[in-house]
């Protein structure tokens, strides 16, 4: 299914998208990605949904992503005699891990490793951050608080601590099983939530043991810290702009956004940016101005995919949102300013053969009359590359690895051929002008860029490039062996 856009949409499933009819109107809206959110419903009900996904793919034969979003290590204060209390601005409030009911003055934390890691004058944050506690006195087993910013706290809120990092393992028992089930189901994409450092994603990475392409969510400020390190440990990026909003400053987040998203560029992995892009279409038909202005600006940064998450999965109007991103998308990259922010923003990376194959197909395309660039690939590199120069022209992958066009279906700009296994240079030529045609990026007078590497279906061998014709008399004619 031709998409006439680049970057990538991905839509979160729940109550309201969870039958076959919301689903395959959602792709046919412009979903390229489904997020099976573990946070919520029974690994029954995840099945059901990555089998109507596998469904509508083989139905439309339309490589589709399936990213499953795993809860990581939920910290939450225990449960209130009334219920709820109100904490007033300079009041004292104790955490601890007496798991007797609490009140005005105190509440269970049933969390022993934050008091361990936890020193004299850090922050903790409840509800979202609504509620400010400032530690004063803390040891193995409490801490005294100073209530900095007041409000109403109730049961099982979260609590998040963002001057510290905690000693937690990134996967708790929950993700653990979670992770197990759907790589056995067989999703595309892993993403960790509250990823604190590489060894997080090393620990998923070998769990997963290649199931699975691993996504860090950046939503903590060690995070923020370490990046270019978990990016280095990482398949991709997610920007989960919610909990990043809570644990730092909100005027903060947008330029950590735009610096995380040009280095996941450079490194020709895909980033996602996500979290209330168009919040007010939960229940609204429309959304607001200023939410179409924050789509267009992960768009106009060169993200890769930008991501609906309860808009899609418990709003009212799941479609409309889909068709909203899609139309955006659509307006910012017609428009010429669009090209200039993305060319101004490239960085030559010329590291490799594979660097400079990919790069002078951009050249040559954007020089002559070039439909659309052809990379054969087998592990997705290629793709990744040439998506990363962020050609004027379509990208087609052609591999004949349904698991590699699946996970492809999340890079800016790649559009996914299955093909067979090929022997010989001529074949892939063939190959690369037939889809080209069908597609209709191309008619039969027109030329392509094709890369592959020879010898055929080993990775990592790109390392030839051709200017080929779509007509296939004229590459028989010039096309040796």
């Amino acid at each position: 299914m031709r998409r006439h856009r680049n970057v990538k949409i991905v839509a979160t499933l729940g109550p309201s998208s969870s039958d076959y009819d919301t689903i395959r109107a959602l792709h046919e809206a412009g979903a390229d990605v489904f997020r099976l959110n573990m946070s919520h419903g029974i690994h029954e009900e995840i099945a059901e949904k990555h089998r109507i996904i596998r469904q509508i793919e083989d139905e439309l034969d339309s490589p589709i992503s399936i990213l499953a979003d795993l809860q990581g290590p939920k910290l939450r204060v225990g449960v209130f005699a009334n219920g709820e209390e109100e904490l007033e601005e300079g009041a004292a409030f104790r955490l601890d891990l007496d798991e007797a009911e609490g009140d005005a003055g105190r509440v269970c934390l049933p969390h022993p490793e934050i008091f361990e890691a936890l020193e004299p004058g850090a922050t903790l944050l409840v509800n979202d951050g609504k509620i400010r506690l400032k530690v004063t006195d803390c040891g193995r087993d409490f801490a005294q608080t100073e209530v900095i910013n007041g409000g109403t706290i109730s049961n099982r809120k979260g609590v998040n601590v963002p001057d510290v990092v905690l000693p937690l393992a990134a996967l708790s028992d929950k993700d653990r099983a979670d992770l197990e089930f759907v790589c056995d189901l067989g999703v595309d994409w892993l993403a960790l939530s509250f990823v604190q450092r590489p060894r997080d994603v090393e620990e998923a990475r070998e769990l997963a043991a290649g199931r699975a392409a691993i996504l860090s969510k950046i939503e903590k400020p060690s995070a923020v810290e370490h990046f270019d390190a978990i990016l280095a440990a990482s398949d991709g990026v997610m920007v989960a702009r919610g909990d990043l909003g809570v644990e730092l400053p909100v005027q903060n987040v947008p330029p950590i956004q735009k610096r995380l998203v040009r280095r996941c560029r450079a490194a020709a992995k895909p980033v996602i940016v996500a979290t209330q892009m168009l919040e007010s279409m939960i229940e609204s038909p429309m959304p607001t101005r200023a939410e179409v202005s924050d789509v267009a600006t992960a768009i106009y940064e060169g993200a890769d995919a930008i991501m609906l998450s309860a808009e899609s999965a418990a709003g009212e109007y799941p479609v409309e949102a889909v068709t909203t991103m899609d139309n955006v998308a659509r307006e910012v990259e017609d428009d010429p300013t669009y090209r200039e922010v993305i060319e101004a923003s490239r960085r030559a990376e010329r590291n490799s053969v594979a660097d400079g194959i990919v790069a002078a197909a951009r050249e040559i395309a954007e020089t002559t009359d070039i439909k659309a660039i052809c990379c054969f690939t087998q592990s997705g590199t290629t793709a990744l590359l040439t998506a990363r120069e962020r050609p004027r022209v379509p990208i087609i992958a052609m591999t004949n690895l349904r698991g590699t066009a699946r996970r492809l279906a999340l890079t800016w700009g790649v559009n996914c051929v299955m093909t067979g296994e090929l022997e010989r240079f001529k074949q892939a030529v063939l190959s690369a002008a037939r889809a080209a045609r069908e597609q209709g990026y191309a008619e039969p007078l027109d030329q392509i860029v094709v890369t592959a590497g020879v010898p055929f279906n080993v990775p990592g061998t790109t390392n030839i490039l051709r200017v080929a014709p779509c007509q296939e008399s004229l590459i028989y004619a010039s096309e040796p062996g």
